[in-house]
């Protein structure tokens, strides 16, 4: 239900409303397990597309899919939509696009090793910093050469060539011990088996397809099962960073919107932040302060305030706090918390209701038209109008079979990248050899062979130059990941 008032999201002792023009000053949901997390995601979701705006969320336990098809009548829903004043209670179904980074569940998702960039990729890897200097390195060698990195088996031959000619790279690009060299190999044989062959290629996103709207002007839910990526809760940590990212390099600056371009919910947020290196969590704290200027809203689900870094914590404007219990010293320190956050209401005491709320209940505070914390309201949230609950199989694989963008993204393409430029170079490099009147190599032709390097020609010199033009188009794409530009500036 959207009124003039803005997106309903329930009742307490008045109706919250949650503004559209304050929707991209971001928010939060938290609470603990089983509190109603999930529903208040969800209509908020549903509340978004009905005004027109496309929404990014992972299901990570497959409840969201539901999302795709209309609700059921059932008692206690109607009972509460008539306690809250939701009339008429309207049941729909959202406009769904599933998406699956295995292609099981959903469109395949996939990015390029160029796309996600060495900062993600060594935060995906858990590199050492002298591993992470190597990464970094990798990447520029293939840009100053022209190499496209777009799969693993690329960045797999791209550190062979790097530990091959490790001596002669040195000089320009600083030490790459071949120790390190192996580290990296053997990080990305697990993320291969952990499924970064299927993560990691072509065709690529296009994040535009994230923003669309149906024919009816509603904005399209783009849903991601994540129960299978949760099982490596790095990966999924990185793939969010990686779209959030994606969001800030290709949207252009809008200023304050009316309504947002796209909101993103980012649940089991507390994974971004465990054991994330200072410089990483400074650049999350850049992309959520600047990319509101872009119209985007991000919204962190977690179980407790306390999950979040103060500074980031900050400038989430919009909350929907539901329970906590207070069992251990840590929980006490997070209802008080929580209870801090929120501009005071005289009618009860937030850190008392924190412990007491029910399921579908929550404290909610918006911001108001000026921008300013909204005095806290004890809040039943409004039911949803879709399903609750996950979609069956067969209603799932019609849905994705009804969607335009399965011949885009569902057959994988390989086109020649560095792993084929570099097979081939090595290939001639081997040819070149055995037409050679056989004698015996010295020094220079030793090295040539072991190497694949040769004297260049004129003309070859100058195919390097153009390749290595064509490789500085590509220099944005080594700096992508978290905030690219940023990290230029």
């Amino acid at each position: 239900m959207t009124a003039e008032k803005g997106l309903f999201l329930g009742k307490g002792r008045r109706p919250v409303y949650l503004r559209p023009a304050m929707a991209n000053r971001h928010g939060l949901i938290a609470g603990a397990t089983g509190t109603g997390k999930t529903v208040s995601l969800q209509i908020l979701a549903e509340a978004f597309s009905d005004l027109g705006v496309p929404v990014f969320m992972a299901d990570v336990k497959g409840d969201l899919s539901g999302m795709a098809l209309a609700g059921t009548e059932k008692p206690a829903l109607v009972k509460r939509a008539a306690q809250i004043g939701l009339e008429p209670y309207t049941l729909q179904a959202c406009p769904v696009t599933f998406w699956d980074l295995y292609g099981k569940k959903g469109h395949r998702l996939r990015t390029t090793v160029a796309e996600i960039g060495p900062l993600l990729l060594a935060r995906m890897l858990d590199l050492n910093d002298t591993q992470e200097g190597v990464l970094y390195a990798t990447f520029q060698v293939a840009d100053d050469q022209g190499l496209l990195l777009l799969d693993l088996k690329d960045l797999r031959a791209m550190l062979n060539f790097m530990a091959e000619n490790a001596r002669e790279l040195s000089t320009e690009y600083g030490n790459i011990p071949r120790a390190s060299v192996g580290a990296i190999q053997r990080r990305l044989l697990v993320l291969q088996q952990q499924g970064g062959k299927q993560f990691l290629g072509e065709p690529a996103l296009d994040i535009h397809d994230f923003i669309t709207t149906t024919d009816d002007g509603r904005g399209q839910v783009n849903i991601l099962a994540a129960d299978r990526l949760m099982q490596q809760p790095r990966l999924y940590a990185t793939f969010l960073l990686w779209l959030m990212s994606e969001l800030f390099e290709e949207l252009p600056e809008i200023g304050d919107p009316d309504k947002p371009r796209i909101v993103f919910f980012f649940d089991e947020a507390h994974l971004l932040f465990n054991d994330a290196p200072k410089a990483l969590v400074d650049k999350v704290e850049q992309v959520v302060r600047l990319i509101r200027s872009k119209g985007v809203g991000i919204y962190f689900v977690t179980q407790s305030p306390l999950d979040i870094p103060d500074r980031i914590l900050g400038q989430l404007g919009n909350r929907v706090q539901h329970a906590l219990r207070a069992f251990t010293p840590r929980d006490q320190k997070a209802v008080r918390a929580a209870a801090e956050t929120f501009r005071a209401n005289p009618a009860f005491s937030a850190a008392q209701a924190i412990q007491e709320l029910g399921v579908g209940e929550a404290l909610v505070s918006t911001l108001t038209a000026k921008g300013t914390p909204g005095v806290v309201e004890r809040t039943l949230i409004r039911p949803p109008a879709s399903r609750m609950g996950p979609a069956r199989a067969a209603e799932r694989r019609a849905v994705i079979a009804a969607s335009p963008l399965g011949d885009r993204y569902d057959q994988r393409v390989d086109r020649k990248s560095a792993y084929e430029r570099l097979t081939d170079r090595a290939a001639k490099a081997d040819a070149d050899a055995e037409n050679r009147p056989a004698k015996a190599p010295g020094k220079r032709a030793t090295k040539a062979r072991r190497t694949g390097r040769r004297r260049q020609s004129v003309w070859e010199a100058m195919m390097k130059s153009v390749a290595r033009s064509i490789g500085s188009s590509l220099g944005r794409q080594v700096v992508r990941g978290i905030l690219g530009s940023l990290l230029k500036r």
